[in-house]
Parts: structure tokens; C-alpha cells; sequence
């Protein structure tokens, strides 16, 4: 029950795709690419005990999911990466480092939550590269996409008077959303199509985290108003002394968009929204930094939100 019949039970239920002309085992995968569009390439590694734990191995642990919703994750953060760049997923590369017991079985719900996510929005898992150690799980997902005709949307654009929007509620992702959330490609999408997208990030590490790269990226400041920030029913209930909208500013994972847009097309959304769930929860502006208007005051706004630490 080694590698290569692990490789054999994953092609037996790898469904073929139309533009994939040579998918797992061989060499590498070959894919079809359509000319007029550009190739987005993102990757994610998640690391047991740092960014999941496995339900069966910690049992009753906060955010504990089992192997099946860890492989949904794995790849569904991918999917968002590509939502945040309003570009198409199209084939995965998926590389995990597994445990020598239990390893097999662990493989093939991590696959088959993955195959969820896969077959969701029509992305290929074309190959990767299985290993076994004695350390903890480790899942790495490469993703391809393509853009659309309008090309993709990057941090970069964001300009000093546009309206800063949001597509959920954030905050309180521990008690379940961040096993379970849906990654807003078509969300992102639709968007895209209906306005001018300035700029654009998902929510992985925090609110006011990755606000802060879309300002450091833009080279312009960003308000966020308080009352503004759509607080999900999550946050509420998380068990500690910090107060809803802290969760919402921090907690990350939300994997919701926060996209930039010029006032005439967010005064559009807002008329004709053509997704449900859009909140304008602050502006770009022309002086540096990143703001929290509370109660009518505007005091800086820390990063706040989740750091892998180096040292």
C-alpha cells in the first residue's frame, strides 16, 4: 500500500478534463492554454499544529476539522487567492508529506475533500508528489488560472478617494468558517464584470491585516469605519473578553474579498449589487497609513491579524 497504489487509487478517480491533455502519472502534466489570457499561479502550504489540527489526532481542540474538511481547506485557500485576482481556477498541483501510520487513509480524505472543492469549480487536480515521515501533515497545493479578457486585478491599483468595499461578514472564523468556507471566485468574477476593480486581496490573515498590504501596495492610506464593518454572528459568540469588532478586524480567515472601486461604480454596486452581501466599510486616501474611524474619531489602525514568526 505504498506511493505508487496510492497514485493508482487517485488516477482511478481523477475525472478527465478538456483542457488537460496528460494529467497525473507521468512526468509532469501537460495542459491546453488559451491565447488572449494570462497564467496566475499561487500556492499555499499548511502545516499541522500551525494552521489546522486534525479532529482525530486533537480531539475537541477549537478549530479542529477532520482530514476530509483539511483537504477541503487546502485547497480552497488556493481557490481564493485566485478569486482575490478575479481570474478563473483551472488545474492543481498537490504535494503532502504524510505520516508513515495511518498515512493511506489520511490521503484519501484529504483527496476526496479536495475533489469536493475540485469539482466545485471545475479545477483539474493534474498530479504532485506524495512523501512519508514521521513528522505531522503537511499539505502543499499549487493553483493555475487564467484571467479573464479584463486581466487581473492586483493590490497595486488603489487610488485616494475610492470606496472600499467588502463581500461578508468577518471575524469569529475559528468555530467553523475556516474549514468551511466557500472561496468567492464567482463572486470575484461577477464583479469584475459588472465594474472598473481597482484593487483587490482576500482575507486570510485579517481585516485590517490585509488592508494593510492593499495600502502598502497602492502607496495610498485607508480608513475603515467601525460601525461600517459587517460583524458576523461568529464573532459574537467567540468565547473571550475581545470585543466583536476586534475579532472582526483580526481574527482572519474570512476569506471574503475587500476590493477598491471609484465612487461612481461603487454608487453602481451599491444601486444594482450583482452579488448579494456588499458592505462599504471605508476609503482610500491620499496621506499614508491605515485609520479606524470610531464614534468620530480617527486613530491609527495596528495590522492586526495572524503572522507566521522568523527568527
Amino acid at each position: 500500500m505504498g506511493e505508487f497504489a496510492f497514485i493508482d487509487w487517485l488516477r482511478q478517480r481523477t475525472p478527465s478534463a478538456e483542457r488537460v491533455l496528460l494529467g497525473p502519472g507521468d512526468d509532469t502534466a501537460v495542459l491546453r492554454w488559451p491565447s488572449g489570457t494570462d497564467c496566475l499561479i499561487t500556492t499555499d502550504m499548511l502545516l499541522e499544529g500551525s494552521c489546522f489540527r486534525l479532529a482525530d489526532t486533537h480531539p475537541g481542540s477549537a478549530g479542529a476539522g477532520t482530514a476530509r474538511q483539511i483537504g477541503r481547506k487546502a485547497l480552497a485557500v488556493n481557490l481564493s487567492d485566485i478569486a482575490a485576482m478575479a481570474g478563473i481556477p483551472r488545474a492543481a498541483v498537490v504535494s503532502v508529506g504524510l505520516p508513515r501510520r495511518g498515512g493511506r487513509s489520511l490521503a484519501e480524505q484529504i483527496y476526496l475533500g479536495m475533489r469536493e472543492m475540485a469539482d466545485a469549480f471545475d479545477t483539474a487536480i493534474v498530479g504532485g508528489d506524495t512523501n512519508s515521515w514521521d513528522g505531522p501533515l503537511v499539505i502543499n497545493v499549487a493553483l493555475l488560472g487564467e484571467t479573464t479578457l479584463r486581466g487581473a486585478v492586483s493590490r497595486k491599483g488603489a487610488r485616494p478617494g475610492d470606496v472600499l468595499i467588502v463581500t461578508g461578514p468577518l471575524g469569529g472564523s475559528i468555530l467553523g468558517k475556516h474549514l468551511d468556507f466557500t472561496p468567492r471566485v464567482q463572486e470575484a468574477l461577477a464583479l469584475h464584470a459588472a465594474v472598473d476593480l481597482h484593487a483587490a486581496i482576500d482575507i486570510s490573515d485579517g481585516l485590517a491585516a490585509d488592508v494593510a498590504h492593499l495600502s502598502q501596495e497602492s502607496g495610498c492610506g485607508i480608513v475603515l469605519r467601525a460601525e461600517s464593518i459587517p460583524i458576523a454572528d461568529a464573532a459574537r459568540a467567540m468565547p473571550d473578553k475581545r470585543s466583536p469588532l476586534e475579532h472582526a478586524l483580526g481574527d482572519g480567515e474570512d476569506f471574503e474579498i475587500v476590493f477598491a472601486v471609484s465612487p461612481a461604480d461603487a454608487a453602481t454596486l451599491l444601486h444594482s449589487p450583482p452579488i448579494p452581501g456588499l458592505t462599504v466599510i471605508g476609503e482610500c486616501l491620499a496621506e499614508t497609513g491605515l485609520w479606524l474611524e470610531k464614534d468620530g474619531q480617527r486613530l491609527p489602525l495596528p495590522p492586526l491579524g495572524y503572522v507566521h514568526e522568523l527568527e
